[in-house]
């Protein structure tokens, strides 16, 4: 499981959801879709309807790939933090029984008050 205490690992940028791992798909129950995509240098972060899927990518070659499920079922809380004007990045918290808190900290321009929305529909739907 990937170590969410450590949140230098999710600084991460919105990509299109295109652009998402192709694996992520192999994962989705019927029904799911994703509707956010993140990354880093090599990991990748989606949001679903349903959950978050991180893929925490291994090793030299890569090809050694960690995947945690955080389905939203679990979250207990969740908080947003909007960028200001000198710290640009913005944040998103979940809260999780057996987890803990899990730390997203998303890069340059992205709407977190509009994805707020949408994940509240999915947390408290």
């Amino acid at each position: 499981m990937i170590d969410f205490k450590n949140s230098s690992v999710f600084k991460l940028k919105p990509i299109e959801i295109a652009k998402a791992r192709e694996d992520f798909h192999k994962f989705l129950i019927n029904g799911e879709e994703i509707v956010a995509v993140f990354k880093t240098v090599r990991d990748q972060v989606v949001f679903t309807n349903k959950r978050v899927i991180a893929a925490n990518v291994q090793g030299l070659t890569g090809s050694k790939v960690d995947y945690t499920s955080l389905p939203y079922s679990k979250v207990n809380a969740f908080s947003i933090e909007t960028s200001g004007t000198f710290d640009l990045d913005c944040e998103i918290e979940l809260y999780l029984s057996e987890v803990g808190r899990v730390r997203f900290e998303i890069k340059g321009a992205f709407d977190i008050v509009q994805f707020n929305r949408i994940i509240s529909e999915y947390v408290l739907g």
